[in-house]
C-alpha cells in the first residue's frame, strides 16, 4: 500500500478547517447568548438593562427655564445646567467637528462599529488600551443611562475582573443598536450633544456655548466649535478658561481631524490652528445673570405651584419647565444698571458722612447731642446670630473664649466692594463690620393696566446680599404711605379744594397726646391745598386728615388697596410708622394709575412642560376699590409733588417730566432710617427704597437722609433709560381723566360734588380758581 502525503495532508487541513468552523459557531452562538443572556438579566448575573420605555423616553435631568416676557432665558433652576436643543439649531461647525473627531463612520453604522469594536476587544483581552471604540450612539447611551455608574445597572458579575468592562461595553452595544433602530442620526447627535458634560457647571452644548462664548450653538465659529468638540474626550482637562494650552493643543487635533476627512481643506485647517483662544466666559450661577432676587423668590414660588399640579418640588430641577414671566429683560437691565449707578454715589457719600466719627451704628439720644457713641456691643451681637459663631460654639465645645478667639483671627477672604471684589486679610468680626457699613435698596416696577411686574431689584449684589428687599423685606414707608390717608379723605367726601393750615395739631391718645412736627421742625401757619400739603410732605396737613377720619378707617383703605401688613391703629400711622414691603405698596400705588382698580400683582403667565404642553396658565385678577374719580385726584394730588416746591421736583434733571405727567411721593422716616420714592406714570408704576441693613444705620441729617436724594435717583436713572429705549411700549403721555370731573387750579371736583363739614369747621366750595397767593 502506497503512502499518499497529499491526500493525508488534504485530510488534516479538512478535519482543521472544520474545527475552525465549529470553534467559531461556537463561539458566534456562545456570543449570542451571552447577548440574550445580557440583555435579559439571565439568572439576575449580568444586571439590568434600559427598559423600552427608558430607551423611548429616556430619563435626562433637565434645567427648567426662567423667560422673560421679551423672550429671554433670564435663569434656570438645575442640578445640571442642561437646556435641550434640536439639531437644527446647531452650527454646520459643530457637526463636522464632532463626527471627524468622534464618530467618522456615524452615518453608516447601526450602532457599533466593527472595527473599533474589534480593537476595543483585542484591548480587554490583552490588557492593553488600543483607544477608545466607541460610536456617537454609544456614547448617548453611556450618558443617557449611567450604565458604568449607576448600581440599577450591576449585577453579581461585575465584580468579577475583566467581566465587568466587558458587560459595561456590551451593554453599551446593546443600547445603541436600540437607540439607532429609535432614533434618527439628527436625533441621535441631538440627544448626545444635548447630554455631554462641559465642565464649568454646563451640561449640554447650548449651555456650553453661553457659558463659555455668550452665543447660542448656531452661532459658534469653526474655532469655538472645536474648542467645545475637543472637551467631550475630557471636559476638565480641556477646559479653556483654567487650562487654556491643553485645551488649544486638543482644538487643534480637532482640525487635523476635520482636515483628515475633508471637513477642512489643508489651508483651512492651518489657518484656524494659528488662531488664539477668545472666550467669554460667563458660568451661569444664581449668584450671577438678571434679577436674582426675583429668581429666588420664583423658585419658592415655582415649588408650591407644580405642586399643586401633582409633581414634587425638586421637579423644578430635572423636568424641564418653561416659566413664563412678566420680566422684561431690557427694563430689568435698566432697574439693575440705575439702583448700581445710584447706590455706588449714595455709599461714598456715606463714607465720606460718616468719615472720622467711627462707625455709624450708634446711639440715637447721643448722636442728637453731637457725640457718637457706638451701639455697645452692637457688633458681637450679629456676631452671635452667624453661621460662623455657631460653627466655632461646637466645635470648641461651647468655649466662648475659643469662639471669640478665632472670630478675632485674621484670614484671607475675598470681599464686595463697588469698585468689584477685593482679596483682603480680615478676621470675621472685621468682615462683619464691612459689610454692615453698606447702604442696600430695592426697586419695582409694574404695570398697572394688567398687574405685570416689569423688573424687581432685591438688593445690592446678591452674591453677597441675599436678603431681597422687595418681598421679604419691611421696614417703615414713612411719608410714602401719606396717599392712603389722603385718599380716604377724600373718598369719604373731603374735598381736594379745600384748604388746610400748616399749623401744630394735638390728638388725644391713650396715656397722653401726640403733637407731629414737620420733617424740619417748623410750622409755616400757611393755609395750603391738599395738593400743596401733600407735594410738600406736610405732617401736620396728614395728621389733621386723620384726626378727623380715624387710623381705623385709613387702615382699611390702606388694607384694600393692596397693604397686605398688619398696620398699628395710632394717628401716627399717619406718617408710615407701620412696617410694610416694597412689593405691597407698589400694589397700593397701582390703584391710582389704574382708575380706582386693584389688580393683584402677577409675574408669572404661564407653566409649561419639558414638551411645550402648558401646565397652569396665570391671569391678572382685578375689581374696583375706589372711583375712578377718587383715583384721579389722588393722581392730580400727587402731580404736585413734581411742582415747584414739591418733594420730587428734582425729577426734572432726568428729563422725564418734559413731555410726560408723573404722579410722585417721597418717604423718609425718623432718624433718616429709610428713604423711599414712589413714582406713577399713565402706564408704569416704580418705586424704591434705600437704607441700612438696620433703622440704626443711617445718614445724620434730612439733606443726605431723604427719600428724594436716597431712591429717587434710581428711579430717574430707570424712567431715563425706558424711554429711551423706542422698542418698549412704555412712553411718555398724560393720565386718563374721567369725564364726570373738572380741574381748577389744584382743584379737582366732580359734578354736585358736596362739602366736607365737621363740627369744628365751616367749608364753602370755590367756585372759582384759588387766588394766585394761595398756590406755590
Amino acid at each position: 500500500m502506497r503512502f499518499n502525503y497529499f491526500e493525508l495532508a488534504d485530510g488534516k487541513y479538512r478535519k482543521i478547517i472544520g474545527n475552525i468552523w465549529k470553534f467559531t459557531g461556537f463561539g458566534v452562538l456562545a456570543f449570542i447568548v451571552f447577548l440574550v443572556a445580557v440583555n435579559f438579566n439571565l439568572f439576575w448575573l449580568f444586571g439590568k438593562m434600559p427598559s423600552s420605555d427608558d430607551i423611548d423616553n429616556p430619563n435626562s435631568e433637565i434645567a427648567s427655564e426662567v423667560i422673560s416676557s421679551d423672550g429671554k432665558v433670564i435663569g434656570k433652576f438645575a442640578y445640571e445646567n442642561r437646556s435641550p436643543i434640536d439639531f437644527n439649531e446647531l452650527s454646520p461647525n459643530i457637526v463636522n467637528a464632532l463626527v471627524a473627531t468622534e464618530d467618522v463612520r456615524f452615518t453608516v453604522h447601526s450602532g457599533i462599529d466593527a472595527r473599533s469594536t474589534l480593537r476595543v476587544i483585542t484591548g480587554i483581552f490583552t490588557g492593553q488600551s488600543k483607544g477608545g471604540g466607541s460610536t456617537l450612539s454609544q456614547q448617548l447611551a453611556k450618558n443617557l443611562f449611567k450604565l458604568r455608574e449607576d448600581d440599577f445597572y450591576k449585577g453579581p458579575l461585575y465584580n468579577v475582573p475583566g467581566i465587568r468592562q466587558l458587560l459595561i461595553k456590551t451593554k453599551e452595544w446593546i443600547t445603541a443598536i436600540k437607540l439607532e433602530r429609535r432614533y434618527t442620526k439628527q436625533e441621535i447627535m441631538e440627544k448626545y450633544l444635548n447630554t455631554v458634560e462641559f465642565s464649568s457647571g454646563a451640561y449640554g452644548i447650548k449651555s456650553a456655548a453661553k457659558t463659555y462664548f455668550k452665543k447660542e450653538p448656531s452661532e459658534l465659529n469653526p474655532e469655538e466649535a472645536a474648542i467645545l468638540v475637543g472637551m467631550c474626550q475630557n471636559p476638565s482637562r480641556f477646559n479653556p478658561k483654567f487650562h487654556p494650552v491643553a485645551s488649544k493643543e486638543r482644538r487643534n487635533i480637532v482640525f487635523d481631524q476635520m482636515v483628515k476627512y475633508n471637513k477642512l481643506s489643508l489651508e483651512q485647517g492651518e489657518a484656524l490652528k494659528k488662531k488664539p483662544v477668545i472666550l467669554n466666559y460667563s458660568p451661569e450661577s444664581h449668584n450671577s445673570g438678571p434679577a436674582p432676587y426675583f429668581r429666588q423668590f420664583l423658585k419658592d414660588w415655582l415649588k408650591a405651584e407644580i405642586v399643586k399640579e401633582g409633581y414634587e418640588a425638586n421637579d423644578i430641577y430635572t423636568k424641564g419647565f418653561k416659566v413664563y414671566t412678566t420680566i422684561d429683560s431690557h427694563m430689568q437691565t435698566y432697574a439693575e444698571e440705575a439702583l448700581r449707578e445710584n447706590m455706588k454715589d449714595q455709599q461714598k457719600k456715606f463714607y465720606a458722612h460718616w468719615k472720622g466719627k467711627g462707625n455709624p451704628w450708634v446711639l440715637e439720644s447721643k448722636a442728637k447731642e453731637g457725640r457718637y457713641v457706638e451701639i455697645p456691643n452692637y457688633i458681637e451681637s450679629i456676631a452671635k446670630t452667624t453661621a460662623r459663631f455657631r460653627e466655632l460654639k461646637t466645635e470648641y465645645d461651647g468655649d466662648l473664649d475659643k469662639v471669640w478667639r478665632d472670630m478675632n483671627k485674621k484670614n484671607k477672604m475675598r470681599v464686595f466692594t463697588w469698585q468689584g471684589e477685593r482679596d483682603t486679610v480680615l478676621s470675621s468680626m472685621d468682615s462683619i463690620r464691612h459689610y454692615k457699613f453698606f447702604l442696600h435698596s430695592s426697586f419695582l416696577a409694574m404695570d398697572p393696566r394688567n398687574g405685570h411686574i416689569k423688573a424687581w431689584v432685591g438688593g445690592i449684589n446678591y452674591k453677597h446680599f441675599k436678603y431681597d428687599h422687595v418681598y421679604q423685606g419691611k421696614r417703615q414707608p414713612g411719608s410714602t404711605f401719606k396717599p392712603f390717608v389722603y385718599c380716604t379723605a377724600i373718598d369719604n367726601g373731603f374735598s381736594t379744594c379745600e384748604h388746610v393750615t400748616d399749623q401744630p395739631i394735638t390728638i388725644q391718645v391713650p396715656g397722653g397726646s401726640w403733637t407731629p412736627k414737620n420733617s424740619d421742625g417748623k410750622y409755616s401757619y400757611r393755609s395750603l391745598t391738599l395738593r400743596q400739603a401733600l407735594g410738600q410732605s406736610i405732617n401736620t396737613v396728614s395728621a389733621y386728615l386723620i384726626n378727623q377720619f380715624k387710623a381705623e378707617n385709613v387702615i382699611k383703605y390702606a388694607h384694600k388697596l393692596g397693604i397686605k401688613s398688619e398696620l398699628p391703629e395710632v394717628p401716627a400711622i399717619c406718617l408710615g410708622i407701620g412696617d410694610v414691603s416694597l412689593y405691597e405698596l407698589m400694589a397700593g400705588y397701582c390703584v391710582f394709575a389704574n382708575q380706582g382698580k386693584y389688580t393683584e400683582p402677577i409675574f408669572v403667565t404661564k407653566i409649561s412642560d419639558k414638551n411645550g404642553e402648558v401646565i397652569k396658565e396665570y391671569y391678572s385678577d382685578s375689581k374696583e376699590v375706589i372711583s375712578q374719580e377718587t383715583a384721579y385726584k389722588m393722581i392730580h394730588l400727587m402731580r404736585g409733588a413734581t411742582q415747584p416746591g414739591g418733594t420730587a421736583m428734582g425729577l426734572s434733571r432726568y428729563g422725564v417730566l418734559d413731555g410726560n405727567e408723573v404722579a410722585a411721593k417721597t418717604g423718609t422716616t425718623s432718624n433718616f432710617s429709610d428713604g423711599w420714592f414712589m413714582g406713577i406714570t399713565p402706564t408704569l408704576v416704580a418705586g424704591g427704597w434705600t437704607g441700612g441693613d438696620d433703622p440704626t444705620i443711617h445718614f445724620r441729617d434730612i439733606n443726605l437722609g431723604q427719600g428724594a436724594r436716597l431712591s429717587m435717583p434710581t428711579w430717574g436713572g430707570f424712567f431715563q433709560r425706558v424711554y429711551a429705549d423706542k422698542t418698549l411700549e412704555y412712553k411718555k403721555g398724560t393720565f386718563l381723566k374721567p369725564s364726570t370731573v373738572s380741574i381748577s387750579g389744584d382743584c379737582v371736583f366732580t359734578a354736585g360734588e358736596g362739602a366736607y363739614i365737621d363740627s369744628t369747621q365751616k367749608y364753602t366750595p370755590p367756585t372759582a380758581k384759588p387766588a394766585d397767593d394761595e398756590l406755590l
